[in-house]
């Protein structure tokens, strides 16, 4: 029986992350190639598959222009494949390419004007970050958002915000020339600013002063895998103070774009940090990591917390498309900066040599994600069994 029991727990948790893992990335995956599809098609270029997925067809449809929409096995991607492709990732096929009439050339991808090569390329992350502000503008619009004010009701014993000189009643007005609003704006600059010298002013006594903290680095271990973050060392007004602040429709497009800076910034922030040594990367999650943290936004915060959750991982995924490792959009646009600044595209050799590279280098990602996944669901058994 409790092997029966636990049979039935296992398989309600597996769904109960898969299928919200499927909605997000799905949602994902298809604006960032409905980007690529939509100006492919403005372009004039001819499209011959646009599929949600890799592998195998489930199934899929013919529309009246020869396009092949299908839905496929492994649901990790999906990729628009463009007249003169020789696969998904938009690798040119100079063989196909020659073989074609004047009529195909004019529609086929790689014989298009650079312009318009850059256009199509780029049109994949662009989307994603349009998604993003649009999820995040349409939460703020329609929800509104809690505010607190920036005041501190204590201070924690032997913290950064006590060696600082921080005392109950002071008021944080900005944080490194940054004005401060409330008590979020505050925790979101001392979270991402563990080890570093931050200038906090402070409003005491109806006088203002600088007062110079470090936050101290702590770690947790989250149900969405290990956590690094600052701390300061203060609490702030209790939840009854929060007030409902509602915005117009212009200030929360204002706010949306805010919040997608945000989510970028702090990326290319600790992407920084990873390559100085500053920052481990086993906070770096796969399709796992994703799908656990699915999972438990669903139950925790529903629909609305997997909104917020898809607009985070848009944001995201077009990022990291814009990195500059060939195979991803990037890459390809890093290419066609040679190009323009050659006067000609990178010779065959060199660009079969450099779509190998990256293919080896999004491999090698996808594997070391993946592991830190099984390390961190490890971790998380092992603390539920003690």
């Amino acid at each position: 029986m409790d092997f029966l029991n636990t049979m039935g727990g296992t398989a309600a948790g597996f769904f109960g992350n898969v299928i919200p893992f499927l909605i997000v990335l799905s949602v994902v995956v298809f604006v960032h190639e409905m980007g690529h599809f939509l100006v492919g098609r403005w372009c004039g270029v001819g499209v011959h598959a646009f599929s949600l997925g890799f592998g195998p067809e489930l199934f899929g449809f013919n529309d009246r222009h020869g396009t092949r929409w299908k839905l496929s096995a492994v649901p990790l991607g999906g990729y628009v494949k463009f007249h003169g492709d020789a696969n998904g990732a938009s690798v040119p096929d100079p063989d196909a390419v020659a073989r074609m009439s004047p009529q195909e050339r004019a529609t086929s991808f790689p014989t298009q004007p650079l312009a318009k090569r850059a256009a199509i390329v780029a049109a994949g992350p662009i989307a994603n970050f349009l998604l993003a502000i649009v999820l995040f503008s349409g939460a703020i619009y329609f929800g509104g958002r809690y505010e607190t004010p920036a005041r501190v009701e204590a201070v924690m014993a032997g913290s950064a915000a006590e060696r600082a000189g921080f005392q109950p009643g002071d008021i944080i007005r900005a944080i490194g020339g940054t004005t401060v609003n409330s008590f979020t704006d505050m925790q979101r600059s001392v979270t991402t600013s563990a080890g570093s010298s931050l200038a906090i002013t402070v409003e005491r006594n109806g006088e203002r002063q600088v007062l110079t903290a470090v936050p101290d680095g702590v770690e947790e271990r989250t149900p969405f895998g290990r956590h690094r973050f600052g701390r300061l060392g203060i609490q702030g007004p209790k939840g009854s103070e929060a007030k409902l602040v509602h915005y117009g429709p212009l200030q929360s497009v204002g706010q949306g774009v805010y919040e997608t800076y945000f989510v970028v910034d702090r990326t290319i922030d600790y992407i920084g940090k990873l390559v100085t040594g500053r920052e481990s990367a086993d906070q770096l999650s796969g399709p796992i990591g994703i799908a656990r943290v699915s999972g438990e936004v669903a139950k925790v915060s529903g629909a609305g917390g997997l909104i917020g959750l898809i607009a985070l991982l848009s944001v995201s995924i077009g990022l990291l498309n814009l990195f500059p490792v060939p195979l991803l959009d990037g890459g390809h646009l890093l290419f066609y900066a040679f190009e323009a600044v050659r006067g000609r595209p990178l010779s065959e050799r060199t660009q079969e040599i450099g779509f190998r590279i990256g293919l080896a280098l999004v491999l090698f990602l996808m594997l070391f994600a993946a592991w830190n996944d099984v390390l961190n669901l490890g971790a998380s058994w092992g603390s539920r069994g003690t």
